[in-house]
C-alpha cells in the first residue's frame, strides 16, 4: 500500500517546527474523532494515518531518517508504526492525549415514550384536550430523585472520592493511558446517599403509571404525532427526561376524509334525480338542505363550501363537503307504476337520452383515450 507523504498528511511544510507539527496533529485528531465526525466511516483510518505521521515527525531521529531516505529508510532501520496495535480508536486517542477528551458519558437521559390516542372528526374540526395514560419511569416522589431516604444526608462518594469518575491506568508503547468512566457507585455525580431511599432502592426513579394532558390541534392528520417535551421516562439524576409522542388515530365512519374535504354518499330516487328538488344530508356541522338539480346522474357530485375540515395551523379556512349522488332505480313495480313508466319511456326523445347519457359517455371516451 502506498504511504502518503507524512508532511502532506499533517498539512505542514517540510520546515515545520515541532510546535507546528504538534498543533496540526491535534487539530486533525479533533476533526476526525467519531464523536464529532460520525458521518465519515474512514475517520478512524485517517486518524491512524495522522498518528503514524506524527509519530515519525515528532521524533527528531525518525524525522531525519525520513527526510533523507523516506519510508523505506524508516523500515530498514526497524521502525514499526504503533498506531495499528491498538484495539480501539479511544485507546489510540488516549495514548496521545491522556484521556479521550470526547464522548465522556454523563448521566443517561430518559428515553422517549410513544402512545396512540383515538380521535373523531369532531376533534379534527375543533381540536380537543385529552388526558393520556402510559407506563413510564418517573422521579421517585419520596426522595425527589436524589436517591436518599428522606431526612438522611447525601455525602461525598467513597468509591470515587467525589470525582464522579473511576480511572484505570495501562502501559502502552506511547506511554501510560489513563481511562476514565463514570463511577458505578454514584453514577458520575460524585455524591451518594448514606441511607438509600426505600421506595426506589436509591435509584431516584421508579416505574409508575403517568397521566398527561395533551392538546390535539384542529386539522391534525390521521397518523400524525404530537410531541410533549420532557414528559417521557425520567433520566438519571442530572439528566433531562425523554419526550412523549402521542400518535393520533382517526376513528370515525360517518364520512370519508380526503385532505381537508369530507365525502359522503346520498341516495336519491330516480324520480327525484329526474325532477330535482331538495333533500336533507348530514354534515359535520349538522343537517343541511341540498338542492338536487333536475337530471342529476349517478355519481354526480355537489359541493357544500366550507363544511369540511380546517388545515393544521389554520382553523379559519375549511375544506368542502362533497356529496356523491347514488340514483336508486325502483323495482317490483305494480301494474299502474309499469304503465306510468311505459308512457314515460314512449315520451322520451333522443335529446332526453343524450342529455342523460352525455356525462357518462364523455367519461367513457376519455377513459378509452387514456388507455390508448
Amino acid at each position: 500500500m502506498t504511504v502518503r507523504d507524512y508532511y502532506e498528511v499533517l498539512g505542514v511544510g517540510r520546515d515545520a517546527s515541532d510546535s507546528e507539527i504538534k498543533r496540526a496533529f491535534r487539530q486533525i485528531a479533533r476533526e476526525l474523532h467519531p464523536d464529532v465526525n460520525d458521518h465519515d466511516p474512514q475517520a478512524e483510518e485517517k486518524f491512524k494515518e495522522a498518528a503514524e505521521a506524527y509519530e515519525v515527525l515528532s521524533d527528531q531521529e525518525r524525522r531525519s531518517t525520513y527526510d533523507r531516505f523516506g519510508p523505506e529508510g524508516l523500515r530498514s532501520s526497524g521502525f514499526d508504526p504503533r498506531s495499528a496495535s491498538f484495539g480501539s480508536f479511544e485507546d489510540l486517542f488516549s495514548a496521545f492525549f491522556g484521556g479521550s477528551g470526547f464522548g465522556q458519558r454523563g448521566p443517561a437521559p430518559g428515553a422517549d415514550v410513544a402512545v396512540r390516542e383515538r380521535i373523531s372528526l369532531d376533534d379534527v374540526l375543533e381540536g380537543a384536550e385529552r388526558e393520556v395514560e402510559f407506563e413510564a419511569v418517573d422521579t421517585c416522589p419520596d426522595c425527589r430523585g436524589n436517591g436518599a431516604e428522606p431526612g438522611t444526608p447525601i455525602t461525598e462518594c467513597s468509591e470515587c472520592g467525589g470525582s464522579g469518575e473511576r480511572r484505570s491506568v495501562a502501559s502502552t508503547p506511547f506511554g501510560r493511558i489513563v481511562r476514565a468512566s463514570p463511577c458505578p457507585a454514584c453514577g458520575g455525580g460524585g455524591r451518594a446517599a448514606e441511607s438509600p431511599c426505600r421506595e426506589c432502592s436509591g435509584l431516584g426513579r421508579k416505574h409508575t403509571r403517568k397521566a398527561w394532558k395533551v392538546t390535539i390541534p384542529p386539522g391534525i392528520e390521521d397518523g400524525q404525532s404530537i410531541r410533549v417535551a420532557g414528559a417521557g421516562h425520567a433520566g438519571e439524576p442530572g439528566a433531562h427526561s425523554g419526550d412523549l409522542y402521542v400518535t393520533v388515530e382517526l376513528v370515525d365512519d360517518r364520512f370519508t376524509r380526503d385532505g381537508r374535504d369530507l365525502v359522503s354518499a346520498a341516495t336519491i330516487d330516480a324520480t327525484r334525480a329526474m325532477l330535482g328538488g331538495e333533500i336533507e344530508v348530514e354534515t359535520i356541522d349538522g343537517p343541511v338542505e341540498v338542492e338536487v338539480e333536475p337530471g342529476t346522474q349517478p355519481g354526480a357530485e355537489k359541493r357544500l363550501r366550507g363544511h369540511g375540515l380546517p388545515e393544521l395551523g389554520d382553523s379559519t379556512h375549511r375544506g368542502d363537503h362533497r356529496i356523491l349522488f347514488d340514483v336508486l332505480v325502483p323495482g317490483a313495480l305494480d301494474e299502474e307504476q309499469r304503465g306510468l313508466a311505459a308512457r314515460l319511456d314512449e315520451s322520451l326523445t333522443d335529446e332526453n337520452r343524450e342529455q342523460a347519457g352525455g356525462s357518462f359517455v364523455s367519461r367513457l371516451r376519455r377513459w378509452r383515450q387514456g388507455r390508448g
